[in-house]
């Protein structure tokens, strides 16, 4: 009988690291793109969006992944081909001006300790991210100062001015 124990706690001490480590990508590589709104004239909301593929060193496919933005926890959804996410981020122009965004991202065990902190009102910036993503959004542009139909509408009325000058001096 503590045969059978002994060889039980002897596996069980090999698995345990096998367990605990096993969910972590070790050594991720990041491939990413991103995208933001470049002008307010055909949209009222300000759109960020981070395309990205993860590479573990241990091959760990399909991890759960949460982006902390600017103190807005935001949960990573996987598209298309496995280790493909996206994240979007909405809102106004004026919550979200020009700048470099930086965009960290936790795993199941990440997320849990910046969940605590969050709940407890300390520091999350002391938490180490799985791996960083930085999106530069040059900013809104909101049209021309001056519109090119108001500028259509002075010309054509200067145009018309001065024929209407010249058509006045060559009958007089």
């Amino acid at each position: 009988m503590t045969s059978i124990v002994q060889a039980l706690l002897a596996v069980s001490l090999v698995l345990l690291p096998v367990s605990i480590y096993g969910d972590t990508c070790l050594a991720p590589q990041v491939k990413s793109q991103s995208y933001s709104t470049p002008e307010a004239i055909v949209s009222f909301d300000t759109v960020l969006i981070v395309e990205f593929s993860l590479t573990c060193k241990n091959n760990l496919k399909n991890v759960n992944l949460y982006a902390d933005v600017a103190g807005r926890t935001i949960p990573a959804t996987r598209i298309g081909e496995p280790n493909k996410y996206q994240i979007s981020i909405t809102d106004e122009p004026k919550k979200l001006p020009s700048g470099a965004y930086e965009i960290r991202f936790f795993d199941e065990e990440g997320f849990a300790l910046l969940r605590k902190a969050q709940r407890s009102g300390e520091s999350t910036s002391s938490l180490k991210p799985l791996f960083t993503i930085t999106l530069n959004h040059p900013g809104i542009w909101s049209g021309p100062l001056i519109q090119s139909e108001f500028v259509a509408a002075m010309t054509a009325i200067i145009v018309w001015w001065m024929a209407y000058t010249q058509r006045g001096k060559l009958l007089a």
